[in-house]
């Protein structure tokens, strides 16, 4: 490990050598995090939504470096960049590119193209439990991204009414991983293609009311790929028209198993978003829902909306106590119902139910790496010990609660709890309800006196039949800074 980081660290100063005679904005990151647990696994909240840079092994380690330029908003045209590597010890791959990636920007339009860390949307993303379709759980997928990555006003609207979205086309990085955790019997995915793409609206004038509205809709799908199955293989098609598919979803074509024809080609989810904020005076109350869906099912309302994330956050006055607090309830029992039937001639009523979140017939699961894209309190793959691809419980109820504050000047800290009861899946139910309790409580010192330090200290624990029963603390240094001056 030591001589990958030595790799890592001497070829980012050769890049940084280059780009100084380019430009003047460059900045770096080091960071180190070394954790240590008893019980089985490492804390669900010391490798949980941290973008796939985290290990569930007790005892574990990373170095990363970074070298990174941001866009220049205020220009029309601006490009920016990103490289980081990481050496691991304990990871589920020994070598990691967290981030590789170019960004462009003409006037109100973005295009980015390679692997880039990217969050959830509506959610605080250091006290929320993270969004359902994609929380920054697990590893970037790499991706050609284009759209409109901030709000722009619509014509007409009186400054009332603004709109942002995107369309990307990406690939998985993980099928050799998912083949050695699956093993020659099991079941795994190579070679899998990725679509994203999103519209959201905003209704908001500070001068008029102190209120902010947001919705909107975000559409995933996995596609393409070939399934290896206990010696059995299945490629799914991956042309042209198959893209068309992925944007404007349709049933598959005869090249497609029976199920893709009669439903949507690929595995579509997503979710729709709300969010309500509101000032008063110095303080910031908002509230936000998520409906997670994972077919057209309940894309609309053709069954009741039963399913979904809640979340108020609550923002106080400036004091030294607390900055932030976020409480979330999640339920996820119902999935359209526990009935499934696909029409045909002899009963031509359609039932589409028992939906079956984060799991496909065909596809490892909404997962990269072993890590959930979405929420992490749907407990990853990588814990199964059957080393199965897929999601083992996703009919969850779930209570989160996550608050920070900066006591002292140079002191911050952050708090983490969340419990969750779980009823397995519609397919494989738990003979009984399943528990989970997780906790952190987090300490970060950043002294005046060496700026672009941070030194963390974390205390984490499971307890329940879910996880089991796993105690641990993880330290982590970081130092960040320009290249240039």
């Amino acid at each position: 490990m030591v001589r990958r980081i030595v790799i890592i660290l001497f070829t980012l100063f050769l890049l940084s050598i280059e780009m100084k005679a380019q430009t003047e904005d460059i900045t770096y990151s080091l960071e180190s995090g070394i954790t240590t647990s008893k019980g089985e696994h490492s804390p669900l909240w010391l490798n949980a939504n941290k973008q796939g840079l985290s290990s569930i092994s007790k005892d574990n380690g990373y170095m990363a470096a970074g070298v990174f330029r941001s866009l220049e908003k205020e220009k029309k045209f601006s490009y920016g960049y990103g490289l980081e590597l990481a050496g691991t010890h304990n990871f589920n791959s020994d070598f990691i590119v967290q981030q590789a990636y170019l960004d462009l920007k003409y006037d109100k339009i973005g295009l980015s193209i390679g692997s880039k860390e990217r969050n959830g949307e509506f959610v605080n993303q250091q006290l929320s439990s993270g969004a359902l379709t994609l929380s920054g759980n697990a590893r970037p997928v790499p991706q050609v991204w284009a759209g409109l990555p901030d709000y722009v006003v619509m014509p007409g609207t009186n400054h009332w009414l603004s709109l942002r979205g995107h369309i990307a086309y990406g690939r998985f990085t993980d099928g050799n991983w998912q083949e050695s955790f699956a093993g020659p019997h099991g079941k795994y995915v190579k070679e899998m293609l990725y679509h994203s793409k999103s519209i959201y609206f905003k209704l908001e004038k500070e001068e008029v009311l102190p209120l902010r509205f947001e919705m909107g809709l975000e559409m995933e799908d996995q596609f393409g790929g070939t399934q290896y199955n206990n010696g059995n293989v299945l490629k799914m098609p991956s042309g042209i028209k198959d893209y068309l598919k992925a944007l404007v979803p349709m049933s598959g074509g005869d090249d497609t198993p029976g199920g893709e024809q009669l439903n949507i080609e690929g595995n579509m989810l997503g979710s729709w978003h709300f969010s309500l904020n509101y000032n008063l005076h110095d303080w910031n109350l908002r509230g936000y829902y998520e409906h997670h869906y994972n077919d057209h099912s309940m894309l609309f309302m053709q069954y009741p909306w039963k399913d979904g994330m809640y979340g108020i956050e609550i923002t106080p006055p400036a004091n030294r106590f607390i900055n932030g607090l976020v409480c979330e309830y999640i339920y996820s029992k119902d999935q359209s119902g526990p009935i499934y039937w696909d029409h045909n001639k002899t009963l031509p009523e359609q039932i589409s139910a028992r939906d079956n979140y984060y799991n496909h017939y065909i596809y490892t699961g909404w997962q990269h790496w072993g890590m959930a894209l979405g929420n992490p309190l749907f407990m990853s793959p990588i814990y199964n010990k059957d080393h199965s691809l897929s999601f083992a419980s996703n009919r969850i109820i779930a209570y989160h609660l996550g608050f920070s504050g900066n006591p002292l000047q140079e002191m911050g800290y952050r708090v983490l709890l969340s419990h969750t009861d779980n009823w397995g899946t519609y397919d494989q139910p738990y003979k009984e309800i399943v528990r989970n309790t997780s906790a952190l409580v987090e300490l970060t010192y950043s002294p005046h006196k060496l700026p672009g330090w941070s030194f963390t200290a974390s205390g984490a624990f499971d307890r329940g039949d879910l996880l089991g029963d796993n105690t641990g603390g993880m330290i982590t240094i970081r130092k960040t800074g320009l290249l240039t001056k």
